[in-house]
Parts: structure tokens; C-alpha cells; sequence
């Protein structure tokens, strides 16, 4: 397996995005979250890449992606569905599945509300529709989102500190044995980029209009009934598993498995995650052989 790299111009942004798998193939495309980058996927593509091809790109304010800086662009989720759209247009990707994650859930699921011709299928990965989801620690964001003065602001900064990243993001729930330093240093040293704290913080408040369309979100499952799965890591602290649970309500036939994982299940659980993908796609998928 080879893993791909490259850059896709959509409009003023630059979109780095990794690749693997064979061209013709079923195309998954997989949606990071905060605050990490398409490198959560290096452990999970090529475990599927025999089948599937598998396309990750970078959203605007995070990993390798180029985008304007504040004040020129909208570092809004709008906005970033309007880049992974574009992106997905440049690169011809007419059928997709979809795999959310964190902050790839209200980014993917505004285009599946866009396009639902374009999805095959969705797997969810601690990506959130449901007010059942919010565990308690969501409390300075929503103070923050209902009033957002500075002082607010502030109070949701330290979400965006080493400590909060490396031990509560990846730490919580997840055995150490098997939790590499790889993924969160990464991520840490991407937040220590000038500018990138505001960018966060922008889409900390931005937060609040997922939030919103959640009833459109669930109107669209109880619409289109795409095959769905939900891979939870159960010990996550900000998504609980209830917001795993949740999607059966619109989506009765939906595949809940909840694993005993945090919140970054990829970096303990990839070869798991990867093997319920695989079933799950081959019972509803036309696949090649």
C-alpha cells in the first residue's frame, strides 16, 4: 500500500489531503476533527486500502491545509463544508461514503444534507448529532456560545492548552500502553502556530450553529435512511455514548458498536475500527469482486 500526497486549490485555500488505495475503487472520504488533522487516518487507511480508496483531506485552520488568515476568511463550519465540497467536486468524487469524526460530523453531514445522491453510506466515529451526546464538560463553550464576551472567550482557551490535548482529548479513557505520542504532539504543535488559537476559538463559537441544525440533520436521516454506522470510543469525555445511541431514533437500522476507547479511538483501536468499516461496507455497498 501507498500512501498518497497532495494539494487541491479550492478557490483561495489550499487543501492538503492524503490518499490511499486503488483509484477505481469505492471512495471513502474521511472528515478529522479538533484539534487534529487527516493524520488521525495513518494508522486506519492502509488497513482498508485493498478495497476501498480512501481520500483525507486537511480542513482550512488545521494540519498542512493553506488558507487565508483571519479576517479574510470565514473560519466558520459553512465555510469549511464550502472547501470540502469544492474539494470533493475538483477531485471528481461523485460517490462517497462518509466517515465523521469530532468536528468532520457537522462539516460532512452539511453536505450529505447538500447532496445525498453523493452518499453511500456514513460512519460515524465519535462525530455528534444529538443533544444526548454533550457530557458536562461542554459548559464554558456553551456559556460562551449563548453570551460571547471576552471574558467568555477566554474561559474556553484552555481547551486549546498542551495539557487539555495530550490528557483529556487523548488521555481520557484510552490505555496508555497503547496510546502513542505520535497524534497528540502533532496536534499540540500544530496549535502553537501563530494565529491558530483564534482560528480555534472562531469555530469554538461557530460550534453553536451544529448545534442548531441538528433537527435538519436527523430531518435528513429520517429522509434518506443511508446506511449508518456508529464506531464509538465509549470512555469518550466530551461525546458521550448515548449520542452514539441516539442515531437509531431517525436511522432504525443503524449499526451502534460502542469500543473501549476515548474519544480518539483510532490511535488505540484502528485495526477494530477497520474491521466492523469493512463488513459494514461490504453488506451495503455494491463492491468490485
Amino acid at each position: 500500500m501507498t500512501m498518497r500526497y497532495g494539494f487541491q486549490q479550492v478557490g483561495d485555500v489550499e487543501v492538503f489531503y492524503r490518499e490511499a488505495g486503488p483509484a477505481d475503487a469505492p471512495v471513502i472520504l474521511l472528515l478529522h476533527g479538533f484539534p487534529t488533522a487527516s493524520h488521525m487516518f495513518r494508522d486506519l487507511m492502509p488497513l482498508l486500502a485493498d478495497r476501498f480508496r480512501l481520500i483525507a483531506p486537511d480542513l482550512p485552520g488545521f494540519g498542512q491545509t493553506k488558507a487565508p488568515p483571519r479576517g479574510t476568511f470565514d473560519y466558520t463550519f459553512d465555510r469549511l463544508a464550502d472547501v470540502v465540497e469544492g474539494f470533493t467536486e475538483a477531485l471528481s468524487l461523485d460517490r462517497y461514503a462518509l466517515y465523521i469524526f469530532d468536528y468532520g460530523a457537522p462539516v460532512g453531514l452539511r453536505l450529505a444534507m447538500r447532496h445525498p445522491d453523493r452518499v453511500t453510506a456514513i460512519i460515524s466515529q465519535n462525530g455528534n448529532a444529538y443533544l444526548d451526546g454533550f457530557s458536562d464538560d461542554w459548559a464554558p463553550w456553551q456559556a460562551y456560545w449563548q453570551e460571547p464576551t471576552a471574558a467568555n472567550r477566554e474561559a474556553c482557551r484552555p481547551s486549546l492548552s498542551p495539557e487539555a490535548i495530550r490528557d483529556w482529548q487523548y488521555g481520557t479513557g484510552a490505555d496508555p500502553t497503547r496510546l502513542s505520542p505520535d497524534g497528540y504532539e502533532l496536534d499540540i504543535a500544530y496549535m502553537a502556530r501563530a494565529g491558530a488559537a483564534d482560528i480555534q476559538l472562531d469555530l469554538i463559537l461557530d460550534y453553536r450553529s451544529n448545534v442548531a441544525l441538528y433537527p435538519a440533520f436527523q430531518a435528513y436521516f429520517r429522509a434518506h435512511q443511508p446506511p449508518f454506522l456508529a464506531v464509538w470510543g465509549q470512555h469518550d469525555p466530551a461525546f458521550l455514548p448515548a449520542g452514539a445511541r441516539a442515531y437509531k431514533r431517525d436511522l432504525p437500522d443503524a449499526e451502534i458498536h460502542l469500543l473501549d476507547a476515548g474519544h480518539f479511538a483510532l490511535e488505540t483501536h484502528a485495526a477494530a475500527v477497520a474491521d466492523l468499516i469493512r463488513l459494514f461496507l461490504e453488506r451495503n455497498l455494491s463492491l468490485p469482486g
